[in-house]
């Protein structure tokens, strides 16, 4: 390359650059000013009830509040008018949807940034931005984005169906007994070791606050959960061996059942008092582990032979072959949550089951259309549930106890590591591939905590414990979240780099696998 073409080269990246610059600063800009405007629009709409702006020479009047005929009779036919009240709650709805997506875009065309920063990280920084400029605005909407209700019951099943619909089989179910281990035997250590160790130095005063044991092992058994959506979201990107991947995140998606058993428990504990906690109670606390468990897998078994069942009958309306697999998946959680079940894992094997049981029975364009909507709508909630994460933090709630904060993501990253190593050596006796130092540092380290361990904290009673302590466990929560997610997930993809971990490889299908995919669908 000749001279000339490399001061061009580095001409046309700096102008590329400044482009670039040039469309972050307009759409934040644009964005901003189109907030402000909403919001405002609201707050007067609120106030002022109806507004409605007239055209083409008519004047600016409020509505009657009992409807519109006042109005009409008064002023005649309105030709054009503005009522945002009437779509607020769906135009924010869209409008958060839509700036996830675009911020998604943004990000994707800044390489720099998203080589060194794991999309989640950015996604939640955008949040909080967003979250400031919300809090500090005139006149506010009041709105709560990321309620337990909402991430529990919309945004977190597309993406574990997906998870559990595209899962390698052979892969999970080969590595099913190392995977039962650490979600079990090392969700509970580190609940029961994370617990005692803050008890410990709630004992000599350390916090400065009035903590009983029940509410402290409430607080560690929602924190030591590894989270599915963060694991998801970093894991994707820095391509780990599928050995490594299938481990961990087979882990973060059952170790919810310990988990959701874990804190309810805690929680009707708390509820009850100290003193009335008997051996009887304790007892049915054990117990409800493997109903929980097996119960959701049941439900989720079930409904997917249901849907292979139906979908033999589907040749003539191939069309709606689709919305059973969506909708009957959705089912299955929603069963499983009714009864107290695990939903993560009845979707999980819902999607598990389906897999082998439908594909064979639906289209070729059937398969496309659920591979990609599945793809999108798991994507469009990750990027909603980060964004929403930063926006939800933002708040003049917050209680800073700095010693409680310190202790608790330090013993979370003491007692993961701990676990990790022990857990390791006892599964090393009955692989055949061994987990070695390099992999169990990797799985030390990606033990990330996120949305459902926020989600979890909101859910305490106010019962359970003071409105100080329930902001106290909040803000430490949100502390851990990002602890993990930015120090561990920006600083993973160089470690992983730089110890050399086997990453995951591209493979040409063989030709078994091609004339089976061929057969299915023909």
């Amino acid at each position: 390359m000749t001279k000339g073409e490399r001061a061009g080269s580095r001409n046309d990246g700096g102008v590329s650059g400044r482009l670039n610059t040039r469309r972050y600063f307009w759409i934040l800009m644009g964005y901003w000013l189109f907030t402000v405007y909403i919001r405002t629009s609201a707050g007067d709409s609120n106030n002022n009830s109806h507004m409605k702006l007239e055209f083409l020479g008519a004047s600016t009047e409020s509505s009657s509040p009992h409807g519109k005929t006042g109005g009409v009779a008064e002023h005649g036919i309105q030709i054009a008018k503005v009522d945002f009240e009437n779509v607020e709650t769906p135009f924010i709805i869209a409008l958060w949807i839509f700036c996830a997506s675009l911020a998604k875009i943004v990000f994707h065309m800044a390489p720099k940034f998203s080589h060194i920063f794991p999309e989640s990280c950015l996604l939640i920084f955008v949040g909080v931005a967003i979250g400031l400029l919300l809090f500090h605005t005139s006149n506010p909407v009041e709105i709560s984005p990321l309620t337990p209700k909402t991430f529990f019951f919309y945004m977190l099943p597309p993406i574990i169906l997906d998870a559990g619909y595209f899962m390698p089989n052979r892969l999970f179910f080969g590595n099913l007994g190392t995977i039962l281990l650490f979600a079990v035997v090392g969700t509970l250590w580190n609940t029961f070791s994370i617990g005692a160790s803050l008890w410990g130095l709630n004992l000599v005063g350390l916090f400065g606050v009035e903590l009983n044991i029940l509410q402290i092992f409430l607080f560690s058994s929602l924190v030591s959960a590894v989270d599915p959506v963060a694991v998801l979201a970093v894991f994707e990107e820095i391509h780990v061996n599928e050995i490594l991947y299938i481990v961990v995140f087979g882990e973060s998606l059952l170790n919810d059942a310990v988990t959701v058993v874990l804190y309810h428990t805690f929680e009707d504990f708390v509820l009850m008092g100290q003193n009335n906690v008997t051996p009887v109670e304790i007892i049915k606390g054990i117990t409800s582990f493997p109903v929980v468990a097996l119960g959701g897998t049941a439900i989720g078994i079930i409904w997917g032979f249901l849907t292979g069942f139906v979908t033999r009958f589907t040749n003539q309306v191939r069309v709606i072959e689709p919305i059973f697999i969506f909708v009957m998946a959705y089912l299955a959680y929603l069963c499983a949550e009714t009864f107290h079940m695990s939903g993560i894992l009845a979707i999980t094997f819902c999607g598990i089951t389906m897999k082998n049981y439908v594909e064979g029975n639906i289209s070729q364009k059937s398969h496309t259309t659920v591979k990609y909507a599945m793809k999108m709508l798991s994507s469009s909630s990750e990027t909603i549930i980060f964004m929403f994460l930063g926006v939800s933090t933002v708040h003049d709630q917050h209680v800073w106890n700095w010693w409680f904060i310190i202790a608790t993501i330090v013993f979370c990253t003491i007692y993961r590591t701990i676990g990790v190593i022990i857990l390791s050596a006892l599964a090393n006796r009955f692989r055949l591939h061994k987990l070695g130092g390099v992999d169990q540092f990797v799985m030390s380290y990606g033990g990330l905590r996120g949305a459902v361990a926020f989600a979890l904290v909101l859910l305490i009673p106010d019962e359970a414990a003071t409105k100080e302590v329930r902001n106290m466990f909040t803000t430490t929560t949100i502390c851990v979240v990002y602890f993990t997610v930015f120090v561990q997930g920006i600083t993973i993809k160089p470690l992983v780099q730089w110890l050399k971990v086997t990453r995951a490889e591209k493979r040409k299908h063989t030709m078994n696998e091609r004339i089976h995919e061929r057969v299915s669908y023909s």
